[in-house]
């Protein structure tokens, strides 16, 4: 099974919430979204963007979205008991199931 493992931190000087933090999530996902309008020429704008450029964007609203996802994640483990690593396990079993994973 190819992986890519990604860790990011808890931030610091934060007081974030379960709604706040999920508020943030959409508005990343939203930028994450303009960046690619604008590798579509989806944006209305009439400047030509070259490629690189807007791949850099892609991927560093990509990893704003993780970031955030990350946030979530120590925000559901403090503040709810929420078990991040045996709910992911239960995740990937269920990507198995459905015949996304093949594990050899």
């Amino acid at each position: 099974m190819l992986t890519k493992t990604i860790a990011l931190p808890k931030l610091n000087h934060l007081s974030p919430t379960m709604e706040s933090t999920a508020l943030k999530l959409m508005e990343e996902a939203g930028e994450l979204a303009q960046a690619i309008g604008k590798f579509r020429g989806m944006s209305g704008e009439q400047k030509k963007f070259e490629e690189k450029e807007v791949m850099e964007l892609i991927t560093k609203e990509l990893l704003d979205v993780a970031q955030t996802a990350v946030s979530m994640m120590f925000v559901l483990e403090e503040q709810y008991g929420v078990n991040i690593e045996k709910t992911q396990e239960k995740h990937i079993e269920k990507l198995i199931n459905k015949g996304y994973l093949c594990i050899e």
